[in-house]
Formats: structure tokens, C-alpha cells, sequence
């Protein structure tokens, strides 16, 4: 049978088809990693911190996906709240899930934990206003701000959780906080070793959050 052009557009265009929904499949999950210095990278290798680490995490548990760096070392959740439409508008498609951490550095200067709050509040109704789901990544106050602050700071991430219907990640240093040999030398930031840490016990929880309709 002579092979025509016709074949040839036959057989090669749903192969083409076939091929380019793999591709669009393979990249069709876009992460916003929204925070301060624990989601930059602080003071870490290009392939050390938070962001490419979930990444390769990700891909290696089945899940394809770009992880967007968005975090600012020394951000409060003003300056957060400040950044988050250009940061939005920056990017080519809508993120299919935005890690919201934020909050660290509003406590470790000792701000009014109502200012926190209120800008997050304002982060996560934006981002519920743009339809983009949301995992809020809570901090733990230090001990040494006492009780009353505690109370107050460390109850503003299950409250806001509850009031957007968001899944909350209690303690984004968990497992690292308290743990010297898993920081780096100011006693706060992670090691490679720590973030590795930090994206295993997080995972579950991202995944999930992609998974979910």
C-alpha cells in the first residue's frame, strides 16, 4: 500500500496529539512557595533549600510539579501581604496550590500577633478570592515571649485555617526547631539536612492538598 501524505497526517498527528498531553501533564502542577527565609533558602546551596528539595521530592513520590520560589528573607506577613498581587501577577499560569509561611519574623520582633493575623487573613482571602488552594504552614512562638503572647500568636494559624476551610501544617520546623545539628550556626534557619526533614513531614500533606478537587 503506497504511503500518502494523508497516511502520514493520519498516523504522525495523534501521536503529536499523544505527546504534547503528555508533556502538559508532566508540568501541570504549579507550587507557590510563599514565605520568608525558610522558604528562600536562607544562607543554602542552590539545590539545598525548601523549594528544590519539595520539588525533587514531589517528582520522585509521582507527582510532576514546579515549585515557585516566593519567599523573602526577613518578610513579616506585612511585607508579605504587601508583595502577594505582584508576585501573583508575576507568574504565567495560576498556582494549583500556594504553601502560605509566614509569621516568623512578626514574632521574633515581637509584634502584636492581631497584626499577623489580620495580614494573613487578608493573604488567604486573596488567594481564595483568585480560587487557589491553600496550605498554611503555622510557627510556634519562642518560649521566652511568654504565655500570654504564645497564646495568642500560636492560635492565630488553627483559627485562620478554620475560618478559610484550608489545610494547616501546625509547626513548619518541626522536627528541627530545638535541634541544633539541624540548623545552621544563627540557631534558626535549617541545614540541607533539616530542610530535608522539613519536606518529608510536609509531603503528605502537599500531596494531598494537590490531590485534592
Amino acid at each position: 500500500m503506497p504511503i500518502t501524505a494523508s497516511r502520514v497526517l493520519r498516523f504522525t498527528l495523534p501521536l503529536a496529539l499523544a505527546l504534547s498531553a503528555s508533556v502538559a501533564h508532566a508540568a501541570d502542577k504549579l507550587v507557590l512557595a510563599f514565605g520568608d527565609s525558610l522558604m528562600a533558602g536562607y544562607q543554602l546551596g542552590p539545590n539545598e533549600g525548601f523549594v528544590p528539595q519539595l520539588e525533587a521530592a514531589l517528582a520522585k513520590s509521582g507527582v510532576p510539579a514546579t515549585v515557585h520560589n516566593a519567599g523573602v528573607s526577613g518578610d513579616t506577613s506585612a511585607q508579605g501581604r504587601a508583595r502577594l498581587a505582584w508576585v501573583l501577577a508575576s507568574l504565567k499560569t495560576k498556582p494549583d496550590l500556594a504553601i502560605v509561611e509566614l509569621g516568623a519574623n512578626d514574632m521574633l520582633r515581637g509584634l502584636d500577633p492581631a497584626q499577623a493575623r489580620a495580614n494573613l487573613d487578608a493573604i488567604l482571602g486573596e488567594l481564595r478570592k483568585r480560587h487557589i488552594r491553600v496550605l498554611l504552614a503555622g510557627m510556634i512562638a519562642a518560649p521566652n515571649l511568654g504565655a500570654d503572647y504564645a497564646g495568642k500568636f500560636n492560635g492565630l494559624y488553627p483559627a485562620l485555617a478554620k475560618k478559610y476551610g484550608v489545610p494547616l501544617y501546625p509547626f513548619f520546623l518541626a522536627g528541627v526547631a530545638g535541634h541544633r545539628d539541624r540548623q545552621i550556626a544563627d540557631g534558626m534557619h535549617p541545614t540541607p539536612q533539616g530542610v530535608k526533614i522539613i519536606v518529608a513531614a510536609i509531603l503528605p500533606a502537599v500531596k494531598a492538598a494537590l490531590a485534592k478537587r
